[in-house]
């Protein structure tokens, strides 16, 4: 008995020594730090409530949207970010002794007293205004009773095409088009939206665009090495008829049929296509047979007088097309084999001039035959180098062309000093124009003027790689060569 007393006493020491290591009224604590961010725009947010349950300090965001709570015992805790306008947001910490917590919220706005844009009002173009440029300004204006981040949608549709274009997410009360078509009635609305409410569409405004500009030459640029066909009126200013992403080249204007036609590429072929003054109603004519010859940068075709067929090489062939791409006959082939690079149509439709060459461009002739092929005269044979240029008169009595008088032939089809001369059909001889052009460039893809005084052509050095420029000078009469368009070439004035 008295054994047993002994060890109950031992143990209730123990038991003393173990409770007098606990101190009594003290309590474990960490730290929660964190931010508060917009969920739209994830910007700070300032002034936001912070609170936690259980309950600890209640403290508020400060410019960056952050904050800190200190002193917080551990545990599990539930913190709230409070803001007017904004659902309250909760999320879960577990606070453990001495160490730091973070958060971050993002709060919404509240869509409970949140009211929707006002109507947008569309200020410029004015309604059915007309005469409005091909590149403009669309503006309006829209307000939001909360203040809140607005964004634009603009509807765009027009009376030409079943074209609808949308622009989105605009962030300004404005926008930029540019490419309208000329003499175009186009429809435009716009749609606000806040980002809570149902988005609030403006009324439909129109506009209409004004009317293609009188323009007389054509030509050819280079962008990003594709040839884009320009048309200029007579102060010179340039406007773009054909898209920079596709080749398209030596275009030709026929005023009866208020078209111009042109060459481009189509996969591995090239074809002819017609298209109107302006750029718009692009149509293809040739299809079965392309034009075709030793060099695509050589090759032309013709129109007839009124607009309502074409003549073009393929090779050894030359072809007659209507120009709805109806009625393909072949009217003659070369009895050489030689290729057909270069013909032209006389105005009265009874003679057709023809350049054909050999597979490198040279031994070149130039001869005319009539419309059921047969060969009439004979302008150029046994001349050594290159040969271009062909161009009627408009009463048929005269010939222009271009030749290299050097002679000189090799692979890269270059000029050295290539000059342009005219054939009489009443002489029935050749004789060169003297247009006082520098030594050391070529005269190309000459044709008469409208008036048929003065010729337009093509000039570059002959190192084949200088910038290209149209001039133009008046035949017989000294110092009138003048540049009209720089870095340009295949020009065409009707």
């Amino acid at each position: 008995m008295k054994y047993l007393y002994k060890i109950a006493s031992v143990l209730f020491l123990l038991f003393l020594v173990s409770c007098s290591e606990e101190k009594i009224g003290e309590s474990e604590f960490g730290t929660v730090t964190g931010k508060v961010v917009s969920a739209d725009t994830f910007e700070p947010m300032e002034n936001v409530k912070i609170l936690s349950s259980p309950t600890s300090s209640t403290v508020f965001t400060d410019e960056t949207g952050k904050f800190t709570v200190s002193n917080v015992k551990v545990g599990e805790y539930s913190f709230q970010a409070q803001k007017d306008g904004y659902v309250a947001k909760f999320e879960a910490v577990t606070i453990t002794a001495n160490n730091t917590s973070e958060i971050v919220f993002e709060l919404s706005k509240s869509t409970a007293n949140n009211k929707p844009p006002t109507v947008p009002v569309l200020v410029s173009p004015i309604d059915n205004s007309t005469a409005q440029a091909v590149s403009l300004d669309l503006t309006w204006t829209a307000t939001d009773p909360n203040n809140d981040v607005l964004t634009f949608k603009v509807t765009l549709r027009n009376d030409s095409n079943s074209d609808v274009k949308t622009f989105e997410n605009i962030k300004e009360k404005k926008i930029t088009l540019t490419d309208l078509l000329f003499g175009t009635k186009y429809y435009w609305q716009v749609e606000v939206n806040d980002g809570i409410n149902t988005p609030v569409l403006s009324t439909i405004s129109a506009f209409t665009t004004l009317q293609f500009p009188t323009t007389r030459y054509l030509f050819v640029k280079k962008i990003s090495d594709n040839n884009v066909i320009f048309a200029a009126d007579d102060a010179g200013k340039q406007y773009q008829l054909t898209s920079s992403d596709k080749n398209s080249w030596r275009p030709r204007r026929n005023n009866q049929a208020q078209k111009i036609a042109f060459i481009a590429t189509n996969g591995s072929q090239n074809d002819i296509y017609t298209m109107n003054f302006d750029g718009t109603g692009i149509k293809k004519v040739t299809s079965s047979v392309p034009i075709a010859g030793f060099n695509s940068d050589y090759i032309g075709y013709s129109w007839n007088a009124s607009g309502s067929e074409f003549i073009y090489p393929s090779f050894d062939k030359l072809y007659r097309i209507n120009s709805d791409g109806s009625g393909l006959t072949k009217i003659f082939q070369t009895p050489n084999g030689k290729f057909i690079s270069e013909c032209d149509w006389s105005a009265d439709g009874t003679k057709i001039a023809l350049k054909v060459n050999d597979a490198n461009g040279y031994n070149a002739e130039v001869y005319v035959i009539d419309t059921s092929g047969t060969i009439t005269a004979s302008i150029l044979s046994g001349q050594p180098g290159a040969v271009g240029g062909l161009n009627f008169s408009v009463t048929g009595l005269k010939l222009i062309y271009t030749r290299d008088i050097t002679g000189f032939e090799n692979s890269t089809y270059r000029q050295l000093d290539t000059r342009i001369f005219e054939y009489s059909f009443v002489t029935s001889s050749s004789y060169q124009i003297v247009t006082e052009k520098i030594s050391g460039t070529n005269d190309l893809d000459v044709r008469y003027a409208p008036n048929e005084s003065e010729l337009i052509f093509t000039n570059t050095s002959n190192d084949g790689i200088s910038v290209k420029n149209i001039l133009k000078t008046s035949i017989g009469v000294a110092n009138s060569r003048v540049v009209l368009f720089s870095g340009t070439s295949m020009p065409d004035w009707e």
